[in-house]
Parts: C-alpha cells; structure tokens; sequence
C-alpha cells in the first residue's frame, strides 16, 4: 500500500477514535462535577466516613476529564500537521491516563462497602432532622414518594426524628410515607389518625411499610457501575487510539525515510562531472 495512503487511513480512524475519546472523557468529567458538588446527592449531603475518598474519586475524574480534552487536542494537531514528536507526546499521556483511571476505578472498587455505609449513616442523619424545609427533605420525599417506600429500614425509623421526639403522641410520618396523602399547608408530616389531623398536620392513608435501604443500595451500585463502565470504555478506546498512534508515527517516519537520500546516491551525484558548454557549444 502506497504510504500516503496508508496515513490518510490511520488519520481517518485516529480522528474517529479521538472524538469518541473526547466525548466520553467530558462524560467523565461531568460524572465528577456531579459527585463534588450536586448538593442534593445523596453522597454529598453531611460529612461522613467516606467524604475524603469521594472527593478524591470526583477530583480524579474531573482531572481525567480535564487531560483527556488537552490529550486530544494534542492528538489531532500531531495527526493533522503530522508532528511525530506530538504523537510521542500523546502516546505518553495515554499511557499516565491508564494509569490513573486504573486508580480511580479502584478506589471505588475497594471503597464500594464503606461508601455503602456512609450512604446508611446520611440517611440516618436526614431523617433525625427532617423537617421538610431544605433540599435534602425534598430530596428524602422523593425517594420515599417515587420508590414506595418509608425510613431507611422501615416506618419506625422516623420515630427518631428529631421533631417526633419531643412529642407525646409520634403517630405521625412524612406525607410522602403515604400511597395518598393531603399535606397540610405549613406542615411535611400526615398522620391516618384524624384527630391528629386538620389544621396542623395533613391527612394521608396507605403507609409504605418497606424501607429505602435496598433501594437506595441499587441506585448506589447503578451509579457506581457507570462510572466504573464509563472508565473502562474510556480505558479501551485509549488502547485502540494508542495502537493507531504507533502505526501512525512508524508510517511518518517511513515516508520521511523514502525522501532522505541514501549514502550511494549522494555519492554517486558528487561523482557526476558537470561540463560548461558556452555559445560555440564548445566543451571546457
């Protein structure tokens, strides 16, 4: 195969593979936006045992991102001005980009239980001190409303709610325990008791008797799939784009071989004897 055609193929697939590189690596970054700073994630809400290794996890992915745009950009000037000492420079990103997505995808594999407890622990602390005022108790009704389920173990979870304590009579849960539920204007909680209910607390019927732990424990281990998922995709399509790198730089370095004079031929043009013919045609 002639060779400027061979690196206007390997240019082809490189800049194909490069955009799919390039928009799963923003994908990635996203992922990391989201885990350090969506205040209303579950993962994000208080402090807790795992926080330093989901800001190491988010920060790394952020990063991951951040290279994974600059990488690219590198790559495609190096394919389309055929730099060979940029594709040098890229193949050694790919490889410390490996690297580091090995060690994200890791940490979150190994974290994965402690992480699943911290999940346990916000939870708890979201139900101590609900009171239907923040983004955090919207986001707990949520859950509750949309999954059918109430607490994280079950309904007698709320009895340690922070408000409920310091009443006598704790027949109350959030309206969003309730398959039906008619909330009271200034007030989260419902009770099936009506003389419980009226102006103060809202009325509600049919409680979820399930609790949220395994439905929160599913959403958990989706979102961490995904990011492994993600990482590992990212993984292969950098194997595939560091492949067509080397081929690319070898066929650079082949054309620009062909076009160096060999060591005979310039010998034997130094050899050649060059005679001056003046008008007369005649020979000096």
């Amino acid at each position: 195969m002639n060779v400027d055609v061979k690196i206007q193929m390997l240019n082809f697939f490189f800049e194909v593979f490069n955009f799919i590189f390039l928009v799963l690596g923003v994908s990635v970054c996203g992922i990391g936006l989201w885990i350090l700073f969506d205040g209303g994630s579950l993962l994000n809400v208080h402090a807790s045992v795992c926080a330093d290794e989901l800001r190491i996890v988010g920060a790394g992915l952020i990063l991951i991102g951040l290279v994974v745009f600059a990488v690219s950009i590198i790559g495609i000037v190096g394919a389309t001005k055929e730099i060979r000492c940029l594709l040098l420079v890229y193949m050694g990103l790919l490889i410390a980009l490996v690297l580091g997505q090995l060690f994200v995808a890791l940490l979150l594999l190994i974290n994965r239980d402690t992480i699943e407890q911290s999940l346990d622990q916000t939870v708890d602390r979201i139900i101590f001190w609900y009171g239907g005022h923040n983004r955090t108790d919207t986001l707990m009704d949520r859950i509750q409303r949309y999954e059918g389920c109430c607490g994280r173990m079950g309904p007698s979870d709320w009895l340690l709610n922070s408000f409920l304590l310091n009443l006598t009579n704790q027949d109350l849960l959030p309206c969003s325990c309730f398959n039906s539920s008619r909330p009271a204007i200034n007030s989260p909680w419902c009770s099936e008791r009506q003389n419980l209910t009226g102006p103060v607390y809202g009325v509600g019927g049919g409680s979820f008797e399930q609790g949220c732990k395994q439905k929160l424990v599913d959403w958990l281990q989706e979102n961490l799939l995904t990011v492994v998922t993600m990482d590992t995709a990212l993984m292969l399509i950098q194997v595939v784009q560091f492949v067509f790198s080397v081929y690319l730089y070898r066929a650079l370095g082949s054309r620009t071989a062909a076009k160096v004079p060999q060591p005979g031929e310039q010998s034997d043009l130094r050899g050649q004897n060059y005679a001056y013919v003046d008008q007369d045609n005649d020979l000096y």
